[in-house]
């Protein structure tokens, strides 16, 4: 990746990473799915009517509507509801990473390079040490069962957004933002309809009806900083590189988010999350960054890099 659009993938992961903070604070008195549809209302208007529709099939932008924005959300935000840490919640949902890849190998013949393979081992790696330090700061019997249906509710939710990403490849060359505001549309009446039904009509319209600011200063920033910019940004990159270049990136995020939840709400982390965290880090530069040799082999290094290229093109079909 170009370096512009490496730091563009890093800011996507802060923001990203500071945005379950806001989630846990727009929850505090709302129903998820209803913070959901207001969520995506916000994104879509006014906008909607300033920024053009992308070029692509209208297909594609439902896809993406439906997936990356309804279904990954409406999922992590039902299991952030139902009791998942804002600190395990960016943990978890990290299985997008693998489901994007493994998705993309499958339906669009982009296989990872070695080097991303090591990188993706290290992330998983990573993601399991974290796990057992949440795990292990967890009470037994009610606490632990507790956590254990809300964890496979923000898996879920990366499997929806793995499905969006790979979705987003059809969108090649379109534009970012346009994509995130038009897909938008898809997503606030499924939701408002998928909350009538399971929630009952008397608490929806409670909810819509005793909304307090905590509840919008969450949909101002997830609607506004990590929909709008965040999601315009992580189209565009989609659009321009293979998946198993961009969704790395995605790793930093559990990094941020137990730093912030320990900064804002207190949740400290302990030894095996934070050697996990940096275990993360650690995937993510292996998986992406190009290690330069020394000096006098440069001319060897640059051979060995065609080479890599000409077997990467072959096996990616190009």
């Amino acid at each position: 990746m170009k370096p512009r659009d490496t730091l563009l993938a890093l800011l996507v992961a802060l923001l990203w990473g500071l945005n379950f903070l806001f989630i846990e604070l727009g929850l505090r008195d709302t129903l998820p799915l209803v913070f959901v549809a207001l969520r995506f209302a916000a994104v879509a208007f006014p906008l909607v009517f300033l920024v053009p529709r992308p070029n692509v099939s209208w297909k594609v932008v439902a896809g993406i509507g439906l997936t990356m924005s309804a279904g990954q959300f409406g999922l992590l935000f039902t299991a952030m509801h139902l009791g998942l840490p804002a600190g395990l919640a960016p943990v978890a949902l990290q299985a997008q990473m693998f489901f994007t890849i493994g998705l993309g190998a499958l339906f669009l013949r982009e296989f990872p390079t070695r080097k991303q393979v090591i990188g993706s081992i290290l992330g998983i790696a990573g993601l399991v040490i974290v796990g057992f330090g949440r795990v292990s700061s967890l009470q037994e019997g009610a606490a632990l069962a507790g956590v254990l249906v809300p964890l496979l509710i923000c898996i879920a939710a990366g499997f929806s957004w793995g499905v969006g990403n790979v979705i987003s490849r059809s969108a090649a060359g379109a534009s970012g933002l346009g994509l995130v505001v038009h897909s938008a549309l898809w997503v606030p009446l499924p939701m408002l309809g998928l909350s009538l039904l399971l929630d009952g009509p008397a608490a929806v319209g409670e909810a819509l009806t005793t909304l307090g600011p905590e509840t919008w200063w969450g949909v101002a920033f997830t609607a506004l900083v990590a929909s709008v910019i965040g999601y315009s940004i992580w189209n565009s990159l989609l659009g321009k590189y293979p998946t198993a270049k961009v969704v790395p990136y995605t790793l930093l995020i559990p990094g941020i988010g137990m730093g912030s939840a320990a900064l804002v709400l207190h949740e400290y982390p302990n030894a095996l999350e934070i050697t996990g965290a940096a275990v993360l880090v650690l995937g993510v530069a292996v998986g992406t960054l190009r290690f330069r040799a020394a000096r006098p082999d440069v001319s060897a290094a640059r051979g060995e890099a065609r080479t890599e290229d000409k077997v990467g093109e072959r096996l990616q079909g190009t």
